[in-house]
């Protein structure tokens, strides 16, 4: 279930806090004199990470800032809505820390935060619609040396991710190039499965997948790589309207993009995605004809 929006509050107060600060021309080191932290925390904490910054700590940056009562009050009111989110035992993704890959946590949060996510990928299925057999096969070419516990353990958490696809008012939107459908992770049966799945998944009324053939024209999907894009709900609390973040996954870092010109820019691939990319019937017919093809 959702983690009661912990990490789109600790985004939105982070956020605030940083315009605040900027508006105010005080750097993060002066700021953490004032609040007598590190820089880095407030670094974490504009970032909407999580952090040990209290509401003294926060009173005395608003202080420090020059914030209206309004602003303040804003600022109390979030940070209220995160104690609040902890104090309920955060995320389901706690239990499974020993497993999560370092800073895929805060992904987690906010992919759970999620009302839509729209994704394009050009070489592997999303982590949602992956099947046990496609997931462990990544885990061990990822890193060859994982126990066999270590991978179980990943694979656990992979099903509790997937218990989003099962929530009232979520849904996800899969662009896909040929690619991911031709990529042999786990050989030919561990595909061929994989791709049922898919197709069954594409059956859902909150999935929709759309597949890219080799032979379509050139498209923006070429450039951009994968990415995630996602839109959230109001807070539940302050009711405040959280904005759309891009996700772009790399091999030794990842990317948050929240600008609104980022943003916009991934809105505008995706467009150009969509219209080259296959509808309903015709990528069902692809995925089918593929599974097939890998004799399964």
């Amino acid at each position: 279930m959702s983690s009661s929006g912990s990490t789109l509050a600790r985004r939105a107060l982070g956020r605030e806090m940083r315009r605040m600060r900027e508006v105010s021309e005080i750097s993060q080191a002066a700021a953490a004199r004032v609040a007598e932290v590190s820089p880095q925390t407030i670094g974490r904490m504009e970032e909407g990470r999580a952090t040990q910054v209290s509401g003294l700590h926060l009173n005395a940056l608003c202080n420090a800032y020059g914030a209206t009562d309004a602003e303040r009050g804003t600022v109390l009111g979030l940070h209220q809505e995160v104690k609040q989110a902890k104090e309920l035992g955060g995320g389901w993704w706690k239990g499974f820390a020993d497993a999560t890959p370092e800073g895929f946590d805060h992904y987690l949060g906010l992919e759970q935060d999620a009302r839509r996510i729209i994704t394009w990928q050009t070489t592997l299925v999303p982590g949602l619609l992956q099947t046990p057999e496609y997931r462990r096969a990544m885990f061990w070419v990822d890193d060859p040396t994982r126990s066999t516990d270590d991978v179980e353990r990943l694979i656990e958490m992979a099903s509790y991710r997937q218990n989003r696809l099962r929530e009232p008012g979520f849904t996800i939107d899969v662009l896909l190039s040929e690619a991911v459908l031709r990529a042999q992770v786990g050989g030919r049966p561990v595909m061929a499965d994989q791709l049922r799945h898919l197709a069954d998944c594409a059956a859902l009324p909150n999935v929709s997948i759309g597949v890219v053939p080799f032979d379509a024209s050139s498209h923006l999907g070429s450039f951009v790589g994968s990415f995630v894009l996602l839109e959230f709900p109001p807070l539940p609390e302050s009711k405040l309207i959280e904005l759309p973040v891009v996700y772009v996954e790399g091999y030794v870092g990842d990317l948050y993009l929240e600008r609104d010109h980022e943003v916009r820019q991934y809105r505008d691939a995706l467009t150009e995605i969509r219209r080259v990319a296959l509808d309903k019937t015709d990528t069902r017919r692809l995925i089918v004809a593929v599974a097939k093809e890998y004799g399964a």
